[in-house]
């Protein structure tokens, strides 16, 4: 992680998670700066592993057994900085990218997934804009007006 006390951090998240009955599938172990990728489940939206940006290699696991409610759930969250839905039906992953507010939705893929040529960035408290080269360029322009009146 970028430095021992971020890494601390998410150890101690997690280890508050364990203590209100959260499971470790697996990981949850620091050394120094580094922080095992880490896989939670019997979390609650209540956890700040899960209702927190942890910034780490961990990841929570809520089921649902209706899409809906889990959107709902989703959406009441101040953060939103991308998200990912696993199906083979369009109709769901359709209606999901209307419903889910992040700043992008991956179909069938992590929410890790990044492509420089298009924008990255979150909505709601999740950022300030997006990233790219285009959000790059314009955050270092200066846009100025020039007008000429040669008569």
């Amino acid at each position: 992680m970028i430095d021992e006390d971020e890494a601390k951090r998410a150890e101690t998240w997690v280890q508050k998670a364990k203590e209100k009955g959260a499971s470790v599938i697996t990981g949850g172990k620091r050394n120094k700066a580094m922080y095992e990728p880490t896989v939670l489940t019997n979390v609650t939206k209540d956890m700040s592993v899960v209702c927190e940006e942890i910034f780490a290699p961990v990841v929570s696991i809520i089921s649902y057994n209706n899409l809906g409610a889990c959107i709902d759930e989703l959406n009441e969250s101040p953060y939103g900085l991308q998200g990912g839905i696993f199906t083979k039906n369009l109709d769901i992953a359709f209606n999901a990218a209307r419903k889910i507010r992040v700043g992008g939705l991956m179909i069938n893929d992590t929410s890790q997934y990044r492509v420089d040529l298009m924008p990255y960035g979150g909505v709601k408290d999740s950022g300030w804009g997006k990233e790219g080269p285009k959000y790059s360029i314009d955050d270092m322009t200066e846009e100025r007006l020039v007008v000429l009146n040669l008569e």
